[in-house]
């Protein structure tokens, strides 16, 4: 952030569920709405997202005549699943006439485990998937479950995987992703999260998407293929240029940012001086 906040406004949402935020009762998309429950999806992230972006940033503000006021230059950037929320929120603010600049996807969620998908998965997930998903749905498997995952001994197994390098992955780093799973209701954001199993696809979003969209990807991603990335590149119009970096994992802006900090700023500036031009030309 502060390597971006020398070029440009900087804010980072903690979204409903994640980080500091509150954590809510968790309500499936088939369970009965109860006082104070959410059904966590990517629609309530990308809201969060928008009305920040309109709240903070004035977004869409008028002058109260005919003249529009001038508008703040919003970029979207996100990791993984955070990737699949900046399109989101790009494609809400582009149906309510205010679009972003441009969307910077790191790493995005490809989301493998959604019922969309189901028929990519080997023979043996495939049929034990109904189960999976059955199981996942109960509070007395998610909460021992979840007390099993939020321990920082595995948090840095996956650390370790997500990081290849193992650059900056350290105590502190581990501190912070465990904080948040102490925090009250951590149960019952994960399990909403857990049973993301219909939610959007990045395809079904990228297809429509009017705004320019930029790829930035670790080659050694466990998750997320960059084969994939490379078929987006190839497939979308929206999608202006991809950079896959060698070396990488999943989070390659946490684990090189002395590498991925000058793309993004150097994409940041060109778009600044694409609407510079368009202004004047």
């Amino acid at each position: 952030m502060p390597a971006l906040a020398a070029q440009a406004d900087v804010i980072a949402i903690d979204l409903l569920g994640f980080g500091a935020s509150d954590k809510p009762r968790s309500r499936l998309a088939d369970e009965p709405i109860q006082p104070g429950s959410v059904l966590y999806c990517f629609d309530l992230w990308a809201r969060q997202v928008a009305d920040a972006a309109i709240s903070l940033f004035g977004l869409g503000e008028t002058t109260g005549s005919e003249r529009p006021a001038p508008q703040p230059e919003l970029h979207l950037i996100g990791n993984s699943i955070g990737g699949m929320v900046a399109l989101t929120a790009a494609r809400l603010l582009e149906q309510e006439g205010i679009p972003p600049q441009q969307v910077i996807l790191i790493d995005c969620a490809q989301r493998t485990l959604d019922d969309k998908r189901a028929a990519e998965l080997p023979g043996l997930e495939r049929i034990s998937r109904p189960l999976l998903k059955r199981l996942v749905r109960q509070r007395w498997v998610i909460a021992p479950l979840f007390r099993l995952l939020a321990q920082p001994g595995f948090i840095r197994r996956v650390l370790q995987k997500a990081y290849p390098s193992g650059a900056h992955l350290d105590e502190e780093l581990i501190a912070l992703l465990h904080r948040p799973s102490t925090d009250p209701g951590a149960t019952e954001s994960f399990r909403g999260f857990v049973n993301l199993f219909s939610d959007y696809l990045a395809p079904e979003l990228l297809v429509d998407l009017a705004v320019p969209v930029r790829l930035l990807w670790g080659a050694d991603d466990p998750w997320e293929d960059p084969k994939e990335a490379r078929r987006w590149a190839e497939t979308f119009p929206c999608i202006q240029e991809l950079q896959v970096l060698s070396g990488l994992g999943h989070c390659p802006q946490d684990e090189g940012p002395e590498r991925v900090n000058p793309i993004l700023l150097q994409w940041i500036g060109r778009s600044q001086n694409q609407t510079a031009q368009q202004e004047t030309g």
